[in-house]
């Protein structure tokens, strides 16, 4: 078979003669071999670009340029091999046919590009294009040998020419592999990787040159004078060849470079903007965290004094009026208690839903922390912040669906007006807020707008509670004065009630009912209590020490009633003062017992065994039953003063008292009438067979020092000696 002059399957002629002493120059081989590797090196960094490259303009741009470098490397190789070629005949190369080699070479190197541009092909189609590509390989390789020009003939071994071929696909398919498996990798190994597979590829693409050369016979008639061509003609041809391929492929190297350092910069820059862009989300999430409630979505404290600041300075200079409304949920922490804080949750969200329902577009409506919200109205008249209070109210009372349940709920409103009630956030937040709380204490369910009597209240309160605080931790202001019990039957004064009074500095003697309200509500009452309770024992050991027997009641507050230690403490105050047990009384109310009789019930038995005598007050004014008497360990009942006062006149109070004596001694009981001020009550009780009465007939509270003179004018029980160990009944009234 002959194509181009060049004999592949024929045999050699017989008379002829064959050309065997072909050499090569080692230099120009080793030359061949590292554009070979070069090439190789820079059509896989070329592959790599166009996997990395975010346009179709820079992928054409890779693809054109990486079939350019392999072609002109292949090509380029080629040549300066057939140049390294030492033949005893002269050799020539035609330039069409040299040319038409080339282009052979850029178009199956085009299309390896154009298969590497692919992400994914299925393996058929990476066999299919390495054998288009190793047959354009090979047909470029022996096209440029049909451009040779000699007086010999060539012929080829075909055995060696299938070789060729062969190896020509499988360099391609090698090349496929290398290329799409390095272009997703980084990092030095991946780097030193690539190297190596040059090498071996650039060595390849060599042998299959070669083993081409191997194939090749050249034949000259048998008178052709032969003589073996030095390379020193070809030298600087194939020097410079080189030398011009191996700037190009270093110019595509560069070009490589400066493509990944530019991506390495847009990939550090993407990572900067995306870490950026994380920072911005994290901060709007931080400003989401900081300035709104999470459970509602409603702005919380911090926002709302922020957005708070900003409208004030608004409507101060267009001297526009604003209100603001502090609104409290009524009895919230019962839903908690009986239903849990899911359901608590719940509620508010409902809550917040219905603000946002009755207020107006620009109103700004804010959850300050628990069931407490607040809202910024702006005005055009202070009848317009009562009505929206009004719908505010109105809107809670709809039925709510809640764990199961259809909940009404109500809310307390408190609202201070700028710039009549304070000019600043501070002044306005807290004047509303005392407007609220005024809301509350006067029923609940309904608003209130401040007004100076509260301020001044509320200065007062604050003023007390710091002094109290003073009185309680150095022991100085506080007294107690004690009010004579007589025993209707014996007709002696056998008990003192203790009552606890205030040597203010500036609003001097305040009874209990004006610090006690302030003890409670800011959690020191068990303080003042326990004073009281230790004072009472340590006077009544006095009056022991004197030789009176006399008992003295000493009152506990309804808050105490939940203190576990409550026994514990009345035991060290007995202890510490000297006191018998049974010389001690203490008096509880009868809504204070019947608010939390399943606590009160077994702390009450644990007191009554230190021999503690118990006695319930205000008997009648709360919602007590025989059923609760019953479980109650008591030994002393005391009828309000509210049923005494009108007994002279009232027929029903005559009833209801007579009815509560007789209820008391059928349960065992003995009764105390509080509040007896003339001669008519006294009679009435002792008629009906009360067994003490109090007030301020028998005598008004007096203390210690006063006490003793009155003490000398009375009926007493028989002194004990005066180290006799006393007994009394101490009774605190707070």
């Amino acid at each position: 078979m002959e194509w181009m002059g060049l004999r592949f399957l024929s045999s050699l002629p017989e008379d002829g003669q064959v050309i065997l002493e072909c050499t090569h120059d080692p230099l120009l081989v080793l030359l061949a071999y590292l554009v070979a590797s070069i090439a190789s090196l820079t059509t896989l960094g070329m592959a790599e670009r166009i996997g990395y490259a975010a346009h179709e303009r820079a992928r054409l741009f890779w693809r054109w340029g990486g079939a350019f470098c392999l072609a002109g490397g292949i090509w380029a190789m080629h040549f300066i091999a057939m140049l390294a070629f030492n033949a005893p005949v002269p050799l020539r190369y035609d330039l069409l046919g040299t040319a038409i080699s080339l282009l052979i070479a850029f178009i199956a190197a085009l299309l390896a590009m154009n298969t590497l541009s692919h992400a994914r092909l299925q393996p058929s189609q990476y066999l299919i294009a390495a054998v288009c590509i190793g047959l354009g390989i090979a047909t470029m390789h022996y096209s440029g040998m049909a451009a040779l020009r000699s007086e010999a003939t060539l012929y080829y071994d075909a055995g060696l020419f299938v070789l060729s071929v062969f190896l020509a696909i499988a360099v391609s398919l090698a090349a496929l592999l290398l290329a799409l498996y390095f272009r997703q990798g980084n990092g030095i190994l991946n780097l030193l990787l690539k190297y190596l597979a040059s090498l071996v590829m650039g060595g390849a693409i060599v042998s299959m040159h070669f083993t081409g050369m191997w194939a090749l016979h050249l034949v000259v008639p048998v008178d052709t004078p032969l003589a073996l061509q030095g390379a020193s003609e070809v030298l600087p041809l194939a020097l410079s060849l080189g030398l011009v391929m191996l700037l190009i492929l270093g110019g595509g190297l560069s070009a490589i470079w400066a493509d990944r350092k530019l991506e390495s910069k847009e990939r550090d820059l993407l990572r900067v903007n995306t870490l950026l862009s994380q920072l911005d989300q994290a901060r709007t999430s931080l400003q989401m965290a900081a300035h709104y409630d999470a459970l509602t979505n409603l702005l919380n404290r911090r926002g709302f004094n922020e957005v708070f600041a900003e409208r004030l300075e608004e409507h101060v200079q267009r001297h526009q009026s604003l209100a603001v409304m502090f609104l409290d949920i009524d009895h919230f922490k019962r839903i908690n208690d009986s239903l849990g804080h899911d359901a608590g949750d719940e509620l508010l969200k409902v809550v917040a839903e219905r603000l946002r329902g009755t207020f107006r577009e620009q109103d700004v409506v804010a959850r300050f922390g628990g069931d407490e919200f607040c809202v910024l109205v702006s005005l055009h008249n202070a009848d317009e912040a009562r009505y929206l209070a009004q719908r505010a109210i109105q809107a809670m009372k709809e039925p709510i669906a809640l764990a199961g349940r259809c909940m009404v709920m109500t809310t307390s409103i408190g609202i201070s007006l700028f710039p009549q009630d304070g000019e600043t956030c501070e002044e306005l937040l807290k004047h509303a807020d005392l407007a609220l709380y005024q809301s509350k204490g006067s029923g609940r369910n309904n608003m209130h707008f401040f007004s100076a009597h509260l301020k001044a209240k509320a200065t007062v309160e604050l003023q007390l509670e710091e002094a109290l605080h003073i009185a309680l931790r150095e022991e100085r202001g506080l007294q107690l004065f004690y009010q004579p019990i007589l025993d209707l039957r014996s007709g002696e004064l056998n008990k003192l009630e203790a009552l606890v009074r205030w040597h203010h500095p500036q609003h001097g003697l305040l009874s209990p009912d004006r610090f006690i309200g302030i003890a409670e509500a800011n959690g020191f009452i068990d303080e003042l209590d326990d004073w009281v309770l230790r004072r009472a024992c340590q006077e009544l050991a006095l009056l022991c020490g004197s030789g009176y027997r006399l008992k003295v009641a000493v009152n506990c507050s309804a808050l105490n009633l939940g203190r576990e230690d409550l026994p514990q403490v009345v035991d060290q105050a007995l202890r510490s003062s000297g006191v018998a047990p049974a010389l001690l009384e203490i008096e509880v109310t009868e809504n204070a017992l019947m608010g939390n009789i399943n606590q009160a019930v077994p702390l009450l038995q644990r007191i009554r065994e230190l021999g503690v005598s118990l006695s319930i007050d205000d008997f009648g004014t709360g919602y007590s039953s025989l059923a609760y008497l019953k479980r109650l360990p008591l030994d002393t009942l005391k009828i309000d003063r509210s049923f005494i006062q009108d007994i002279n006149n009232s027929q029903q109070d005559m009833e209801i008292v007579q009815a509560i004596i007789v209820m008391a001694h059928a349960l065992r009981l003995k009764v105390v009438a509080e509040g007896v001020e003339d001669a008519q009550q006294l009679a009435f009780l002792r008629d009906h067979r009360c067994d003490f009465v109090q007030g301020y007939l028998i005598g008004r509270p007096l203390p210690l020092s006063q006490l003793r003179d009155y003490l000398e004018t009375v009926p007493l029980p028989p002194r004990m000696a005066a180290n006799a160990p006393a007994q009394a009944a101490i009774r605190a009234d707070c």
